[in-house]
């Protein structure tokens, strides 16, 4: 995944409306009517939503008979959770390193603590 298409997926996945109808293309296909459903926006509010996924290559739209049915692109989702992965563990390779430095702090300032006259 390029850069630019990496950009695109998480501007995508940045609205809480479009991560609700990814989650919702989770169990099938659906018509617009159908997703637009849960939403207090309209229709074209949704299209407008639906596209920018299309765009982002989240989802890919298709036609039967006169039904429009967004279908769920899982692909680049994998694709962005991998990309995040490898931030996932840099920050928890750091944060062991954290735990580790103030265990030796810990241990430090209670021998401190103990060697004083209280």
């Amino acid at each position: 995944m390029t850069v630019d298409s990496l950009s695109a997926v998480f501007g995508a996945l940045a609205d809480p409306t479009r991560r609700a109808i990814l989650q919702r293309l989770t169990q099938g296909d659906a018509q617009v009517s159908d997703l637009a459903a849960p939403f207090e926006i309209s229709q074209p509010a949704i299209s407008k939503h639906l596209k920018v996924l299309e765009d982002a290559g989240l989802i890919s739209r298709s036609r039967v008979a006169t039904a429009r049915l967004s279908h769920l692109e899982a692909d680049r989702l994998k694709e962005a959770s991998e990309y995040v992965e490898r931030y996932r563990k840099f920050w928890r390779e750091s944060f062991d390193k954290l735990d580790g430095a103030l265990a030796v702090f810990q241990r430090d300032s209670e021998h401190d603590l103990r060697g004083r006259d209280v």
